[in-house]
């Protein structure tokens, strides 16, 4: 089982970025059955929830702090999930987490609902 983000670095404020994450091995392989979410940790912050996204893709979460400038989605075909992240803030700097669900396609923004994480990605929003 692996996560694989990408699609990290460094960008001005106002700037945009996309993370991916590709899944791979047994438990996904019907990745359709997976809600999937991505998390941020800022540091000396606790993760935090950012996005979630359900097995089919028809119900996504966000957090307050993201709603109307990122979009979660995902290619069931590609075992791929994404996260545009638009409109970025230095306050948005983190290393994002994506994490899915086993055998479950409902999305929730529960970090300890999530059975599986990536390495993540640092993400860096200069002023």
């Amino acid at each position: 089982v692996q996560l694989q983000a990408s699609g990290g670095g460094l960008v001005q404020a106002g700037g945009s970025l996309r993370l991916s994450c590709a899944a791979s091995g047994r438990t996904f392989s019907t990745f359709s059955s997976n809600a999937m979410g991505w998390f941020r940790q800022a540091p000396g912050k606790e993760r935090e929830f950012v996005a979630a996204i359900s097995g089919s893709g028809g119900v996504t979460y966000y957090a307050d702090s993201v709603k109307g400038r990122f979009t979660i989605s995902r290619d069931n075909a590609k075992n791929t999930v994404y996260l545009q992240m638009n409109s970025l803030k230095p306050e948005d700097t983190a290393v994002y987490y994506c994490a899915a669900r086993a055998g479950s396609v409902r999305a929730t923004t529960t970090l300890n609902s999530y059975d599986y994480w990536g390495q993540g990605t640092q993400v860096t929003v200069s002023s």
